[in-house]
């Protein structure tokens, strides 16, 4: 059933600042984040350019998932990716703007060749 993969989202209301600021913290986290922002669109896990295994990204993506930040879900077999921004904004108004602003403008290193797990 469908129903069954879609992973479980916890009310961003509930999440405490800490959790949602130790998910940011992460440059990876950050540019998913930043990312879903500038694209306006939903994006699936395969279609972001991570410098980290499979494995690791996904972890990055159940951290921002269980911090409130992103909704996902499937469309075929593609795990979807959707920045819950209205949802955040409620709740740390002007947050993800500040921090996607922040990411956007400092240097980024350089990046290195994505090793295939």
């Amino acid at each position: 059933m469908e129903a069954d993969r879609v992973p479980t989202h916890p009310d961003v209301r509930t999440i405490p600042l800490q959790q949602v600021l130790e998910a940011l913290v992460d440059p990876v986290r950050r540019s998913i984040v930043t990312r879903l922002r500038e694209s306006g669109e939903d994006i699936r896990c395969g279609g972001f350019d991570l410098t980290v295994s499979n494995s690791t990204a996904t972890h990055h993506f159940r951290i921002l998932r269980e911090a409130g930040l992103i909704r996902q879900y499937y469309v075929g077999t593609s795990r979807m990716n959707a920045l819950r921004r209205d949802e955040i904004d409620e709740v740390f108004p002007g947050l993800v703007d500040a921090v996607t602003t922040a990411d956007r403008m400092s240097p980024q290193p350089a990046r290195q060749p994505r090793r295939r797990s």
